[in-house]
């Protein structure tokens, strides 16, 4: 008994010692957070002050885009070819499986349960067959005690 209580008294002081340890750490973290701020960073403002333009993003290179649009305007003519499109393979081959993948792991679940309930009844059946066979095999070691007498 006196072990018991001197380990819980040792894992209490080793609790406190813990936790005045985080205490510390998150008061150490506090006063480290509150000297360092974030930068800010410039995508469209420029800034007026020159220690802040530093910290502006240099700005994105415009593309033309007249070739890419010509492309497009040449390839709008053809169209799309719709030989390569296959629709029997866009539709699903049975309109229930959804259902049947959202069912799926009820349906094992209850898969193992029936499992479980015919073992079990098949287990009791044969307690009932080796019952009624006991039973069987005493009456007739009865009768045949009966018939030699």
């Amino acid at each position: 008994m006196p072990d018991e209580v001197g380990s819980l008294e040792a894992s209490a002081l080793k609790r406190k010692e813990r936790l005045a340890a985080l205490r510390e750490a998150k008061i150490k973290k506090k006063s480290e957070g509150d000297k360092k701020l974030p930068t800010p960073t410039f995508r469209s403002y420029k800034p007026a002050d020159e220690s802040l333009k530093e910290l502006a993003l240099p700005e994105a290179d415009v593309e033309e885009i007249t070739d890419k649009v010509k492309e497009e305007l040449e390839n709008e003519d053809k169209g799309v070819v719709m030989e390569s499109l296959d629709f029997t393979n866009l539709a699903p081959k049975k309109p229930d499986w959804d259902l049947k993948r959202d069912i799926a792991p009820k349906l094992e679940k209850l898969e193992k349960r029936t499992q479980k309930a015919i073992a079990e009844l098949i287990r009791e059946r044969l307690k009932e067959e080796d019952l009624a066979n006991a039973v069987a095999a005493g009456a007739s070691a009865a009768l045949a005690e009966e018939d030699e007498d």
